[in-house]
């Protein structure tokens, strides 16, 4: 969950914030807000400002009362709104009128006890699966999906930690025998967008900022070759969101006592979970038989199978 007294916190406006206002925020307004903040102009930050300061007061004043408290236009009101995911100001109004404030997880402390720090950690990684799923665009994710499975080849492509995520949706489409690539090295990637990969195919690209610089600069080299680039990343007006033909969100704003977070990789890896089980539901039975042999195979490597009455089960052995 997104730790409110943290991570974003009302200003310090001329207006008086209230106390603990962002926790008066509904919550899809406020990780939404965390992800385009960075990129709002300056009248736009000012009615963020006053929205994040008098959440209590947003119900209740109409565009022209708000604009005037915010000290910004009527249009640039409007448009934070819809920045915002609404249709327009009044949607954002209903939804400020409608919300019930969520319990929330304080930050992890020193002296919590293990398993108070383990509740929060599990607690944060179960908000951050719930986000996504509530961010992600149903139509975006349909042309994901069909992209995938008209595609001859795949390739899986992250940087760091987004990389361990590409890798190991490549093994699982792998195991379908599907042709397909991965690579964490840079020059890897870019020998084979450039030498394995052709027009039709579809590249994934992983980042969580999208804006790992030699991450893009693939994306760039893919989109000159014609090929079908998936962007899965947590900022919906980062350079990977901007240059990706399908653009899936994940939602993952927690702060960590280390600054990486494990559920934001969570999200990433149900995200391409969810994608691999559907190309494997339309993929028929040859892909699925496929996939029950080779996990008959790596079944030698085993000393045992927990599921000895399901020797062709088209999980993992």
């Amino acid at each position: 969950m997104l730790h409110r007294n943290a991570t974003l916190t009302a200003p310090s406006a001329r207006n008086g914030p209230s106390v603990a206002a962002p926790e008066r925020v509904p919550h899809r307004c406020l990780i939404k807000l965390k992800a385009i903040q960075h990129t709002l102009k300056r009248a736009e930050r000012r009615a963020a400002d006053f929205l994040l300061a008098h959440p209590d007061e947003v119900a209740e004043l109409g565009v022209v009362e708000f604009a005037a408290r915010a000290g910004c236009s009527e249009a640039t009101a409007v448009r934070l709104a819809r920045k915002l995911g609404y249709e327009g100001f009044p949607e954002m109004r209903r939804d400020f009128a409608e919300f019930e404030p969520l319990p929330t997880y304080r930050d992890i402390a020193p002296g919590d006890a293990p398993e108070a720090i383990a509740r929060k950690v599990f607690a944060n990684s179960i908000q951050a699966l719930t986000d996504t799923l509530e961010a992600l665009d149903r139509a975006a994710y349909q042309r994901a999906v069909e992209a995938l499975c008209a595609a001859p080849r795949l390739a899986f492509f992250g940087l760091g930690n987004a990389g361990v995520v590409a890798r190991e949706t490549y093994h699982k489409f792998l195991r379908l025998g599907v042709p397909c690539f991965t690579a964490e090295d840079p020059d890897l990637q870019l020998i084979i967008i450039n030498t394995q990969l052709e027009r039709g195919d579809a590249l994934m690209a992983i980042s969580y900022t999208g804006e790992s610089a030699p991450l893009i600069a693939a994306v760039r080299q893919a989109r000159a070759r014609r090929i079908t680039v998936l962007g899965l990343t947590n900022f919906p007006r980062s350079t990977l969101a901007r240059l990706a033909d399908v653009v899936l969100l994940t939602a993952v704003f927690q702060e960590h006592v280390n600054g990486e977070i494990g559920s934001k990789r969570l999200a990433q890896l149900a995200v391409l979970e969810s994608l691999y089980v559907n190309y494997l539901v339309r993929a028929g039975d040859r892909f699925r038989r496929r996939l029950a042999r080779v996990n008959q195979a790596l079944g030698a490597h085993k000393l045992r199978t927990p599921f000895p009455e399901n020797l062709k089960a088209t999980t993992s052995p």
